[in-house]
């Protein structure tokens, strides 16, 4: 990953599971976590999205928006939402164009299997568009909890 804390975020635009248009451009002025993740129901992007539904309202107090993004299509991230009751925006990137620039679609190695895939890793972005923190190791199942840390919020 060639992205470093303190670089601008690179830009995007993208539909959500809804089929709405979403820029960051649209956020700016606001924090934004933008948490990228392999696939919809799998058990730990589960795990994950549900901490940050579990958490939501905490996080929305504190000002953030929260983005997930994942390869998957639309009719996928709808079904997702669904099912968890997800509150949040699930990014569209079918075309690969956000797992690329933000340098996450690489390769991985899973039961003795290698292949190309989105590795697990979460953007802190400021009001300004700035990364101020990226989570590469991420907790599932205590995600919102590392947001607040380094956010200290």
């Amino acid at each position: 990953m060639d992205l470093k804390t303190g670089d601008k975020a690179p830009a995007f635009e993208a539909i959500d599971q809804n089929g709405i248009k979403h820029s960051l451009s649209d956020y700016l002025g606001k924090k934004v976590v933008l948490y990228f993740y392999p696939h919809d129901n799998t058990p730990t992007c589960t795990t994950e999205a549900c901490n940050l539904r579990d958490n939501f309202s905490i996080l929305a107090q504190k000002g953030l928006v929260v983005l997930g993004v994942s390869t998957d299509d639309q009719k996928s991230h709808k079904k997702f939402e669904a099912k968890y009751t997800l509150p949040f925006t699930l990014l569209v990137d079918t075309e690969m164009e956000m797992v690329n620039k933000y340098g996450i679609w690489q390769l991985k190695k899973f039961m003795g299997k290698t292949f190309m895939g989105t590795v697990r890793t979460t953007f802190l972005i400021n009001e300004k568009g700035v990364i101020d923190h990226i989570i590469e190791k991420v907790e599932s199942k205590n995600h919102s909890a590392q947001i607040l840390a380094l956010w200290g919020i």
